[in-house]
């Protein structure tokens, strides 16, 4: 990391930190005082998210339902495929609250980031201890990508949006599965819920 000013904030962002079970105690041992903001949604939805990303790559990969199924008929989820297992937050979570205390961790809903981007930038703002500058007047609605975008600032010509892999139309699946799947992390997401003191509302 940067050397970085009792006036400055050092941001770093990977994906993967908060799935990776080295993670949290190698974050720890660089410093005790780092505060961590995770981005989590619904874990059917990131499922399906995943898997759409990955078949963009791999066309040839067995259909979602063969992937995320030990046995589909009696409903048994393959916890050990990737897609499935980084949607158990919970589990995830209580290897960090090993090294961290619950107050150094803010969790954004990545549902109310598209519909209410503002207000949980304003959530980040406040657990970071800044001024809140970010507001609406930042943001646009993106039509093709189906979420907000930042506005190009002054200084540049050209709105900030994320890259070409986000915002894909995802694979169609059938409802059967989702409800098999939502049925399977309801416990997981009402332990995660209760931990975190927020309900983010996947039922």
């Amino acid at each position: 990391m940067p050397r970085t000013l009792d006036s400055q904030i050092t941001l770093e962002k990977t994906p993967s930190y908060f799935v990776t079970r080295e993670a949290p105690r190698r974050i720890s041992s660089m410093s005790h005082q780092t505060k961590l903001i995770v981005v989590v949604r619904n874990p059917v939805t990131r499922a399906i998210s995943d898997y759409t990303q990955t078949l963009s790559k791999k066309p040839d990969i067995p259909t979602f339902e063969d992937l995320a199924f030990k046995n589909r008929s009696l409903g048994v989820v393959d916890t050990s495929w990737n897609a499935i297992r980084i949607g158990m937050y919970i589990l995830h979570l209580e290897n960090w609250l090993r090294y961290f205390h619950l107050s150094q961790m803010h969790f954004v809903s990545g549902e109310r980031l598209i519909t209410d981007p503002a207000g949980e930038m304003g959530r980040v703002q406040d657990f970071l201890g800044l001024k809140r500058i970010i507001s609406d007047k930042h943001f646009y609605f993106n039509r093709t990508k189906g979420f907000p975008c930042l506005k190009k600032p002054e200084s540049s010509g050209q709105p900030r949006c994320l890259g070409k892999s986000k915002g894909r139309t995802h694979v169609q699946i059938e409802q059967e599965v989702i409800e098999q799947l939502q049925e399977f992390y309801r416990p997981f997401n009402i332990k995660f819920f209760e931990t975190v003191g927020r309900d983010f509302k996947w039922d």
